[in-house]
């Protein structure tokens, strides 16, 4: 089996609602359910948010810890990854659940602009968040929303201040952030390979953009994200009915490209984390 595709699956994030999609898992319940069915579809990371029980964003070390232990019940071996982003909260509160030592754990390395409002991720904060990480034993995945965000990454990295080996993520069609768009996705590509050759990376697309970066990053030889997070939609008239069914796509293009999809243990592997 030659250069697995790790497929890792955004359950929830902050922002969609059941009023958007039924199908978006926002209890602690329905999120190990989902997770569930996403990694029988072929997903090897559960990247993870989670949700106060009027669907708004929370930070909550318990509510995390509860769907940690939903998760290894469930999903054995799975790689869980939870989001410090700053939709759920604001300064250390953001980091509050890392002692509870996912495996892995988003991190914005730079500010950038969303769609009305300001992503701010302060220089003092992303030094305490990674050195959370170091202390916790838990690997990043950088969230690249700009050019500047992988080049940090990449300093960081080489001066030792990011946990484990070195796995960026290109976030693609968040407005007034990176375009999706083939050239600067390809130029990514090309600057990961020049500049941190012994990275990984990976590519999500936001919206209608999702099944497109998929593609690209498949057949590119990268990883790939996808889930109701980041698009409640199969295509323009159609609800996604799970999270699931956005992996099996994902895992479909793998076929295509003929690249196996990742499983836990091989994604483990590839990303240099602890056995389950």
């Amino acid at each position: 089996m030659s250069n697995p595709c790790i497929l890792c699956c955004a359950i929830t994030g902050s922002v969609p609602r059941k009023s958007d999609n039924p199908a978006v898992p926002t209890t602690v319940e329905e999120q190990i359910e989902s997770s569930h069915a996403a990694v029988e579809a072929g997903a090897s990371i559960i990247h993870a948010h989670v949700r106060n029980d009027d669907e708004t964003p929370s930070s909550d070390p318990e509510r995390f810890a509860r769907l940690k232990e939903g998760l290894e019940k469930h999903c054995p071996g799975v790689i869980i990854q939870f989001s410090t982003g700053g939709r759920s909260g604001a300064g250390h509160e953001r980091g509050g659940m890392l002692s509870l030592r996912p495996d892995m754990a988003s991190l914005s390395v730079g500010s950038n602009n969303f769609p009305t409002r300001v992503y701010e991720n302060a220089p003092d904060l992303v030094a305490w968040l990674s050195a959370e990480m170091q202390t916790y034993e838990i690997t990043p995945e950088i969230e690249a929303f700009d050019l500047s965000h992988l080049i940090q990454a990449i300093r960081m990295h080489d001066e030792g201040k990011l946990y484990g080996r070195l796995y960026v993520q290109f976030v693609m069609g968040v407005k007034n952030a990176m375009p999706c768009d083939k050239e600067v996705f390809d130029f990514y590509v090309h600057m990961m390979k020049t500049r941190a050759p012994k990275a990984a990376w990976c590519a999500a697309g936001i919206g209608a953009n999702q099944a497109v970066v998929n593609e690209w990053a498949i057949a590119a030889g990268g990883h790939t994200r996808a889930g109701l997070e980041d698009n409640v939609r199969l295509d323009r008239n159609t609800l996604a009915p799970s999270n699931a069914a956005l992996i099996a796509r994902a895992a479909d293009l793998c076929a295509k490209y003929e690249r196996p999809v990742a499983t836990p243990a091989q994604a483990r592997e590839i990303l240099g984390l602890r056995s389950a």
